[in-house]
């Protein structure tokens, strides 16, 4: 007879494939609205094109329910289960960024680690932020507070991958003053 106490659960961690990031808290946690605990927190643009990506959330996401059914939620699926992956074209149709995406929100409580490609410690805001573009370690599980329930989507680590333009409004120094013309004798006067 097998003991299905101590059989191992069904994966409920992902690493993405290259996603986008948006609302990017990774340095310092913030509390979401209506919420006074502080959680690091990102949001994750997926391209639609990326079908490894999406499957395994979506494979992690079915194991993170059965777990949810066997734990959680007294041996029922809930009716009105919350799930974290989202369609972009659906949920923000008027934000060009999201376009041809799927996006998740992914937290936790405690700092993620940043990474650069060479997986040497990212330290600086300014290296990894909205817009950027990264490799991401999530795992999910289920959740049942205050009666609403579903399945959350934790922040464990994120490796960068590449700079893109910032998101949120935010332009460069060298785009912003690009048509700026300094005269040499000025600039020697500043010095």
């Amino acid at each position: 007879m097998t003991n299905k106490t101590n059989a191992p659960a069904a994966e409920t961690k992902v690493i993405t494939g290259k996603v986008r990031l948006s609302y990017a808290h990774l340095f310092t946690p913030k509390a979401a609205p209506g919420s006074t605990e502080a959680k690091y927190s990102v949001s994750l643009i997926i391209p639609k094109s990326d079908k490894k990506t999406l499957s395994n959330i979506r494979r992690a996401i079915e194991n993170a329910t059965q777990n949810g059914i066997a734990s959680k939620w007294g041996g029922k699926l809930p009716r009105n289960l919350k799930t974290p992956l989202r369609d972009g074209d659906d949920e923000r149709p008027d934000d060009p960024t999201y376009a041809n995406s799927y996006f998740i929100n992914a937290t936790s409580k405690t700092a993620p680690g940043l990474v650069d490609q060479r997986r040497q410690p990212i330290i600086s805001e300014e290296d990894l932020y909205s817009g950027a573009y990264a490799f991401v370690s999530v795992n999910f599980y289920p959740f049942d507070t205050n009666g609403s329930k579903g399945i959350a989507c934790g922040l464990n680590n994120v490796m960068k991958a590449a700079d893109g333009d910032f998101l949120g409004g935010r332009a460069s120094a060298d785009e912003d003053f690009k048509d700026i013309e300094v005269d040499e004798d000025e600039d020697d006067a500043l010095n």
